[in-house]
């Protein structure tokens, strides 16, 4: 299969299943740090009763509900979609969030993939724009992505190409062009110049 048949321009694909597993995990692995490092020590040192107890945990299996239940209608949203010249894509359960990147503006296509995500076969595109060198977040991460490499080529080769042949950086060569009418402008001037100056130097040799 190649990469046009894996991410097709025009027709919106989704994160791998994967995506939700991987978010689940991620979720535990957190609550289980706050639980050693926060949650533990604070019963341990205070002697706390155990209706305290059972209402700390209560409470962290119902928030833990909730986010896989979140997780899940988050994931039901999510969709990307590669144009000529641009990229799409929205997301958001309770606030709707949609976005265009122009392919031009596109500076670092960065690939991440951690022990969870290597686990599950999922990587994710983190895309720093012109607009956004300058901090630290991206302006959009495509999130559990299977065929991730072929993923990235595509953009790196639409980039390219919207770039006329540059880097994606502006640095290319139609960040060059502007500066063609000043030269001729400038050389055109000079051409003039000299045109009066021979103009000046036949006419005093009539006068003679």
């Amino acid at each position: 299969m190649t990469v046009t048949e894996h991410f097709p321009k025009k027709i919106p694909f989704k994160p791998s299943p994967a995506f939700v597993p991987w978010f689940i995990i991620n979720y535990f692995l957190f609550v289980i740090l706050i639980g050693i490092f926060a949650f533990l020590p604070m019963i341990m040192a205070t002697e706390t009763d155990m209706v305290v107890t059972m209402a700390i945990l209560g409470g962290l299996v119902l928030l833990s509900v909730l986010f896989i239940v979140w997780t899940r209608l988050y994931y039901a949203t999510m969709a990307y979609e590669l144009h000529d010249d641009e990229l799409r894509w929205r997301r958001g359960v309770w606030f709707r969030t949609t976005g265009i990147v122009p392919y031009n503006r596109i500076t670092n296509l960065d690939l991440k993939q951690g022990p969870v995500m290597r686990w599950l076969g999922i990587s994710t595109i983190a895309i720093q724009t012109a607009g956004y060198s300058g901090q630290a977040v991206p302006e959009i991460r495509i999130e559990a992505i299977e065929h991730a490499d072929e993923l990235r080529e595509q953009l790196r080769n639409a980039v390219r190409f919207c770039s006329a042949g540059g880097d994606g950086t502006g640095t290319g060569p139609q960040s060059r062009a502007p500066e063609e009418p000043v030269a001729s402008t400038g050389t055109s001037m000079l051409i003039l110049n000299e045109l009066k100056k021979i103009r000046v130097l036949l006419e005093e040799q009539q006068k003679k």
